[in-house]
């Protein structure tokens, strides 16, 4: 199938996907722009996984099954560990193979079949795009964009350019998670455009951060892993607050918050560079004070209009 808009390649890490891996690959197979070599990285699976992918792989000699040992520790480093070894096992078994976007997807999602020719259109048309994406779907709704930016590439389907993913040094290991969040920031900070567009999506099929533990314990982790990560404190808050109004109500957000906290007094590790947590900062500063200017010229015009519609109807009442 001719490439139109670049030549990609996708490495998938999996561990027990038997119940959504088969969505994931029938939406590769339908793709209108196919991927030159797709690597699946089973990390021991036990569930059937690994016979789901030899089914496809002896149909269609692009896709390959590369198994890693069993883990008995489950974290998402491990998800980087499996990713670096199907791209170590990529350029070492097909040396000649050329390719500038490099996919990171995820074996819980399904999406429609001109997914990826349209994510490999918006790299020809930005030069300077490092990391690319679209938002993603859990059943209800997708991100609202009022409070996320679309600078942020959600890890479950993450492409670079290969120049921007070599210049970062790929994904760091992080136990906690973040590393799409990580990855994505490095990029900005070397310059490079990072962008989620809008005018499609895919669909998740599982709740982000319940693969392990219950949506409840997986509020008081991700609270874990922002702080891990080096976010903000005063951008925690906010972020806690906004997290009140969503499935469960209340208690998300404060446990949250909660998780946070709790990371920060036990001086849970942080392995990011200061220069890279520094960088975070100020973007999320710059975000909260953009937020606030927005909101605050809403309320000026706000109240301006009401003042306005009061007067007339004083007027009218005299007349």
């Amino acid at each position: 199938m001719e490439q139109t808009h670049g030549r990609y390649v996708l490495i998938t890490p999996a561990r027990n996907e038997a119940g959504f891996i088969e969505l994931t690959i029938q939406s590769v197979l339908k793709q209108t722009a196919r991927p030159l070599r797709w690597v699946i990285v089973s990390d021991g699976s036990t569930d059937g996984t690994d016979d789901i992918v030899r089914k496809h792989a002896a149909r269609h000699d692009w896709i390959e099954l590369l198994r890693m040992p069993d883990r008995k520790e489950r974290h998402f480093g491990g998800k980087v560990l499996c990713f670096n070894a199907g791209y170590s096992s990529l350029v070492t078994r097909h040396p000649s193979l050329c390719f500038d976007i490099i996919g990171n997807l995820d074996a819980d999602i399904s999406f429609e079949a001109d997914l990826f020719a349209f994510l490999l259109s918006k790299f020809t048309e930005h030069p300077k795009l490092g990391v690319a994406g679209v938002p993603f779907t859990e059943g209800s709704g997708t991100y609202d964009f009022r409070f996320s930016s679309i600078e942020h590439v959600s890890g479950q389907c993450q492409l670079f350019r290969r120049e921007c993913f070599e210049a970062i040094g790929g994904y760091i290991p992080l136990k906690l998670g973040g590393i799409d969040v990580v990855a994505v920031l490095s990029a900005r900070m070397k310059g490079w455009q990072t962008r989620t567009f809008t005018e499609k999506f895919y669909v998740h099929h599982r709740l982000m951060g319940t693969a392990k533990h219950g949506n409840t314990k997986a509020n008081f982790m991700l609270g874990e892993k922002d702080y891990s990560i080096g976010r903000h404190p005063l951008w925690q808050v906010c972020r806690a607050f906004y997290q009140t109004s969503r499935p469960p109500v209340i208690l998300g957000g404060a446990l949250l918050l909660t998780g946070y906290f709790w990371a920060m007094l036990s001086r849970v590790e942080r392995p990011l560079p200061e220069d890279l947590v520094r960088f975070q900062r100020r973007e999320q500063m710059q975000r909260l004070r953009e937020f606030l200017s927005r909101r605050l010229l809403f309320r000026k015009h706000s109240n301006s209009a009401l003042e306005s519609k009061l007067r007339r109807v004083g007027v009218a009442k005299i007349e």
